[in-house]
């Protein structure tokens, strides 16, 4: 409803109550729901999953229409790049936040920082979800509450122009509240497993959930190594399990991203249930490394698959773990993401060991021959040496077209000595175009960042430790911190506003009246931000 229509039932209301409600003031709470318009985390995630439905069609008919997101490992720093995305841009459109289970488990786990390996309490997945939601739907409170106060300024002055543009500006208001996508790892354990957190995650207010087809105790960072993957058929029970929790929940088009991990993947611990040749179990395990044997080679304890009329030993390592055939992880990739598609999932996610947007296209070409509207969730992720890579693209381009590359190391291409350089240059606009050409090239519909704030948290507070500790001392925070923060027009400058103080001195005023002690007043030093 608008800003008038809240008002309006309100009155009628309070009017019905005979009296005993007289000192609840109807434009006050009109506003309060206004500041307030989810009321829960299943609300956002219906709202968010039409978001996402409608950015994903937009994207099919125009893929210059790419979606972003940025991992955040707090709720004030998802605030913090949602109130900076409407400050320079004005608006959150195809802007989403990312929800890096890496993260959840280096910096918010009770039992201290830990590799990405599915050891962090389950629980503190969801809880994360709607911290973040938490502070979202404060940055609206908070701006809305600074509109309400320019209304009443716009009255008191007797500004009716104004304040109708301010009333309009209220009722368009968009809100901060932009879809999450949270990773939910391998699943933590079972499909029933997986069904119960996806149902938590849900009600916190995810509306996409990312799952990847790795075993659960033995899930690894898609950046590292050791990395097991499990058979279709086992895959598919989770994604069911998550679609079963959306509908269970009531948010019908939720979204499923099913992440492959099968390039950097040379194992699996199962071989796959076969009942027929070719079905999805026989091309699983076509990719298994074997060696060829009759019956009298059959050793104690020895597994033996029957392929097309042969006896076939899987390689099987100390680990009672199975290899895959060297150089098979992109077919294996196409097979996955063909599979998960056809089984329920809506977006893709493909782990690779650089950003090569040919080598992405290179399999999404043979998954849309398929489903020519599949369409890639992709990590831009802090463990590939951007520099680097780029810049032996570059490189290997320049040899490959005849161009004379004796001026360049191609092993030392990180070194500063190149920055200025012609390959170095090129190599940035490649970098700056990445996310561009691979939406238009690769089918890449979402890119995200998983880590990023974890690392712009280290470099600042580095950069901040180094001049306050050292001779800069109170300047070093002054230069580097405050007096930006003053001139570049970050909210958070004025710290108390923004942890809800100005809201909480509306509220004394809406309970108390003249009565109220508010904290806001003229010997407030926040004032001197003006």
């Amino acid at each position: 409803m608008a800003y008038q229509e809240h008002t309006t039932k309100m009155s009628e209301l309070i009017k019905s109550k005979n009296g005993t409600w007289d000192g609840i003031n109807a434009e006050s709470v009109a506003r309060m729901r206004l500041q307030n318009r989810f009321q829960t985390g299943l609300d956002i995630a219906r709202y968010t999953a039409a978001i996402m439905r409608k950015d994903m069609a937009a994207y099919d008919a125009d893929p210059s229409l790419y979606t972003q997101s940025l991992g955040c490992w707090h709720g004030f720093i998802g605030q913090q790049k949602m109130i900076s995305i409407k400050k320079h841009f004005g608006n959150t459109d195809r802007r989403y936040l990312y929800l890096s289970g890496w993260m959840v488990a280096a910096l918010r786990s009770e039992f201290g920082p830990l590799p990405d390996q599915s050891m962090h309490e389950k629980t503190s997945v969801p809880a994360l979800i709607e911290e973040l939601y938490t502070f979202l739907r404060q940055a609206d409170a908070r701006e809305l509450g600074m509109m309400f106060r320019d209304i009443d300024a716009a009255r008191a002055a007797g500004d009716k122009a104004k304040e109708r543009a301010l009333l309009d500006a209220v009722d368009n208001y968009q809100t901060h509240v932009v879809p999450i996508i949270a990773d939910i790892d391998a699943g933590f354990g079972n499909a029933e497993a997986t069904y119960l957190l996806a149902k938590k995650m849900i009600e916190a207010g995810a509306c996409a959930l990312q799952i990847e087809n790795q075993v659960s105790d033995e899930k690894q960072c898609g950046h590292q190594d050791g990395k097991v993957t499990v058979p279709h058929e086992d895959f598919i029970q989770k994604v069911r399990a998550c679609r079963y929790a959306f509908l269970e929940l009531g948010v019908e088009d939720g979204i499923i991203v099913t992440r492959t991990d099968s390039l950097g993947a040379g194992l699996t611990k199962q071989i796959a249930v076969s009942h027929e040749p070719g079905d999805l179990g026989d091309q699983y395990n076509s990719f298994l490394d074997c060696d060829e044997v009759d019956a009298s080679q059959v050793g104690n304890g020895d597994v033996i698959i029957s392929r097309n009329g042969k006896l076939l030993r899987p390689k099987r390592l100390p680990s009672n773990l199975f290899q895959f055939r060297e150089g098979t992880g992109a077919d294996r990739c196409v097979l996955d993401s063909i599979t998960s598609l056809q089984n329920g999932a809506d977006l893709l996610w493909i782990e690779t060991e650089k950003p090569h947007v040919e080598q992405i296209a290179s399999m999404m070409d043979r998954v849309r021959e398929v489903i020519p509207n599949a369409k890639l969730v992709y990590n831009n992720s802090p463990s590939f040496n951007w520099t680097l890579n780029f810049r032996q693209q570059v490189y290997d381009a320049y040899k490959a077209a005849g161009k004379d590359v004796s001026a360049y190391d191609r092993d030392k291409l990180m070194s500063v000595d190149y920055d200025t350089t012609e390959l170095a240059i090129e190599a940035d606009e490649k970098i700056r175009t990445f996310q561009a050409d691979g939406a238009k090239r690769a089918g890449i519909f979402h890119h995200l960042i998983t880590l990023p704030t974890y690392h712009t948290a280290a470099l600042s507070t580095d950069n901040l430790a180094k001049e306050y500790f050292g001779t800069q001392g109170m300047l070093g925070y002054v230069l580097g911190v405050q007096r930006q923060e003053i001139r570049q027009g970050i909210a958070c400058v004025k710290h108390q506003n923004m942890s809800g103080s100005d809201i909480g001195d509306d509220h004394k005023e809406y309970f108390a009246g003249e009565a109220a002690l508010k904290a806001g007043g003229v010997h407030n030093t926040m004032n001197q931000f003006g």
